[in-house]
Parts: C-alpha cells; sequence; structure tokens
C-alpha cells in the first residue's frame, strides 16, 4: 500500500535531477509512442493506469532520490575513462548501470512473473533510462563523474559540463514543446527507421561514449561556449532523441 502512495505522489511532483532534463525524456517517450502498434501502446496503456508514456517519463528521477529506489541511483549512467575505450572494457558499477538494468528490467518484463504494480514500476524505469543512455554525458568518464567535474561557461554563466548536455543545449537548439520535437525530428524513412532500431543496448551505449568523448575534446575547462557549440552539436542532439525513441519501441514491441 505505501508503495502505492507513493507512487501516486511521485507522478505528481516536479522533478529534482535531470538526463536530457524533462523536454528531453518527454521526446523521446512521445516519439516511442507514435512508433508503437495499436496493441503494444494498449498494453503499455493499460499497465500505466492510462496514463501516458510521456507522463512517467520522469518519474524516475524522483524516485531514485527515496529511500525506497535509492538503489537505482547508478542505474542512470555508465562511466568509461580513455584508458578503457569502450562500455565493454570498462570496470562496471557492483550496483548495476544504465545497461545492466535495461537488460534486467526487459527480461523481466518479458518473463511474465511480476505483479501489476511490479510490472508498472519496471516499465517506468525503463521508459526513462533508454532516454538515459542516450544522452552522451551520461556515458561519461568517472574521473570528472560524467562531466560534473568539468566546468565550462555556457553563454557566459558557470555551468557544469553534464548540466549544459542535461537540459541547457536542448533549450538552446530549439524552443520547442516535446510534441514540437517529435514533429520535427521524426520523420525517417522506414529503412531509416530499421537501420536506428538495429542492436542491442550493449551496442548504443558504445554510440554515446564516442560522442562523450568527441564532447570532452570540444568542451575544454573554462572554455566559453555559445552559438558555434550549439550549431555543431544541435544535429546530434536531435539523432539521439530520435534514437532514444525508436529503440524505446522497439524494446517495447519485443516485450508486449
Amino acid at each position: 500500500m505505501r508503495r502505492g502512495i507513493f507512487l501516486a505522489f511521485a507522478l505528481l511532483i516536479p522533478t529534482m535531477v535531470l538526463a536530457w532534463g524533462p523536454k528531453g525524456h518527454d521526446t523521446v517517450a512521445y516519439i516511442a509512442e507514435k512508433h508503437l502498434s495499436k496493441k503494444a501502446l494498449q498494453h503499455v496503456t493499460e499497465i500505466l493506469n492510462g496514463k501516458s508514456m510521456v507522463y512517467v517519463a520522469n518519474w524516475m528521477d524522483n524516485a531514485s532520490h527515496t529511500d525506497e529506489y535509492a538503489y537505482t541511483k547508478t542505474w542512470h549512467y555508465v562511466n568509461v575513462d580513455p584508458e578503457e575505450q569502450t562500455y565493454a572494457n570498462a570496470k562496471k558499477e557492483a550496483a548495476g548501470d544504465v545497461v545492466v538494468a535495461i537488460n534486467t528490467i526487459v527480461e523481466n518484463l518479458k518473463s511474465g512473473e511480476l505483479s501489476l504494480e511490479e510490472e508498472r514500476v519496471q516499465l517506468m524505469m525503463l521508459i526513462h533510462l533508454v532516454g538515459d543512455m542516450h544522452c552522451p554525458m551520461h556515458a561519461g568518464r568517472k574521473s570528472d563523474r560524467g562531466g560534473n567535474g568539468t566546468k565550462v561557461k555556457y553563454f557566459g554563466s558557470q555551468k557544469k559540463l553534464h548540466t549544459v548536455w542535461d537540459s541547457e543545449i536542448v533549450e538552446s537548439a530549439h524552443r520547442w514543446s516535446y510534441s514540437e520535437w517529435q514533429e520535427q525530428i521524426d520523420r525517417a524513412t522506414p529503412i531509416e527507421v530499421h537501420q536506428m532500431a538495429y542492436g542491442t543496448p550493449n551496442d548504443w551505449i558504445e554510440e554515446s561514449v564516442i560522442l562523450a568523448n568527441d564532447i570532452y575534446e570540444s568542451s575544454t575547462t573554462g572554455e566559453n561556449l555559445s552559438y558555434d557549440y550549439v550549431a555543431k552539436y544541435a544535429p546530434i542532439i536531435e539523432q539521439q532523441l530520435l534514437k532514444g525513441g525508436i529503440r524505446l519501441a522497439k524494446l517495447l514491441e519485443e516485450i508486449y
């Protein structure tokens, strides 16, 4: 009963930490909804008690700050330092990371052994974590805590590099609502959608690792990042949000 009350409350309070920020997570969820079959979407909506995927897309950021779900704090990211080069070579978090969490949740949801409440919680986690996986700074370096230790200036204001990539740069790229983001970037051909959906979470995280390394090279400590920086990375942001939505839909189709 206590968990049920918490879930109802958590869905109403604002997010406290970010990964893409609420706008990015909403966009990934909405794109995924648009790519689901009628059958899968109906099943997902029923599990979410009639709520949309967008409605619950940021739930996990709140939940990870509660005692009940504190064990999920490391599930939002991976760390890959330069000498490790790839996620496959990286030292793994003992409490799990975003890849381990997604793979485990998908397996659990496919098992058919979860209670309705357990299924709802894990579904909400999956919706959020696939978004996290596609934010490059959630595949950053352990040495600076995924960009939290790298201080830059963003249009003259001092920021953590992680903060810039969580939400600042998304808003700078386009002042769109999540539905406008979907409308403007979700225009891939069926062949392109198939190509983006190909692979597994273990494959997809390596793309984020490569992007993170490029971002570190373009974002030196103390540098003032502004219009040229946004122009360079806006297409990457669009690409990652679109891939996140399409890949989330792929996983949900496999489950439901």
